[in-house]
């Protein structure tokens, strides 16, 4: 039977007892985020603020687009009722409260500073007068989609990069772990384990704040693509009803 080198024997006591009274390392998330290095703790810090502000655009945007959703359909109720537009002009137009009425304030205002100047003046004038209702409308749409629309940048960023900023603070942590390692001279999974989760656990919070960002900047971007063709839809009916009223004077 072979003996046994005295110096391997030595050194697997030696790192058995290494093991041993290596203290305990909690791996809750907290502590992971206390017994990380300043870089990564700043990379956590950061993706979690990220995150936060995301849910608040993510509550925002879904609740103001079921808003002015109603509030469309409750304008195109009236709108198509067969009722006065100038009346409808009058009660509500003053003050638009939605995208919708924006748009339709716009072209009445237009529409009725011409209507105004009289009847002749109004017939000289029929073709720009089509083209600058036209005009405002379009520019009434944009501005009112821009507002919409704000904030939608900063989902699309978190949701592509989140994911690259939490590498980079799993890669810095596991560089780290292997200095410790390398300087400790102790490979037991006891002292190389947290090291790792540390780094791993940035990765998992860049992933906890790109999912919702991506699935969310998707959806509204779809919503929003939807309202803004029914701004263009109800633009495009409009100036064709001001069009037949036009060719009436």
């Amino acid at each position: 039977m072979p003996t046994p080198n005295p110096l391997t024997v030595a050194n697997s006591v030696q790192t058995t007892q290494a093991a041993a009274i290596a203290p305990a390392h909690s791996l809750s998330p907290w502590e992971l985020f206390l017994q990380a290095d300043i870089v990564v703790k700043s990379v956590m810090l950061a993706l979690v603020l990220a995150s936060i502000w995301c849910w608040a655009i993510i509550l925002d945007k879904y609740v103001r687009l079921k808003r002015v959703q109603a509030q469309a359909d409750k304008f195109e109720e009236g709108f198509w009722s067969g009722g006065s537009l100038e009346e409808l002009f009058d009660r509500i137009g003053h003050k638009p409260a939605d995208p919708m009425t924006a748009v339709f304030a716009a072209a009445m205002r237009e529409w009725r500073r011409t209507i105004n100047r009289g009847v002749t003046e109004v017939q000289k004038i029929r073709t720009s007068l089509q083209q600058r209702i036209e005009r405002v409308m379009g520019v009434t749409i944009q501005r009112e989609m821009e507002g919409l629309e704000r904030f939608m940048g900063f989902l699309a960023t978190v949701g592509s990069a989140a994911t690259f900023i939490g590498l980079f603070g799993t890669v810095w942590g596991i560089m780290n772990s292997f200095q410790a390692i390398a300087g400790s001279q102790n490979t037991s999974l006891a002292v190389v384990a947290p090291g790792i989760a540390e780094a791993l656990f940035a990765t998992a919070i860049g992933l906890i704040a790109a999912i919702p960002a991506m699935v969310a900047y998707n959806k509204f971007s779809a919503d929003l693509n939807r309202f803004g063709a029914r701004l263009d839809n109800f633009a495009i009916e409009f100036g064709s009803i001001l069009s037949r009223q036009l060719e009436d004077k």
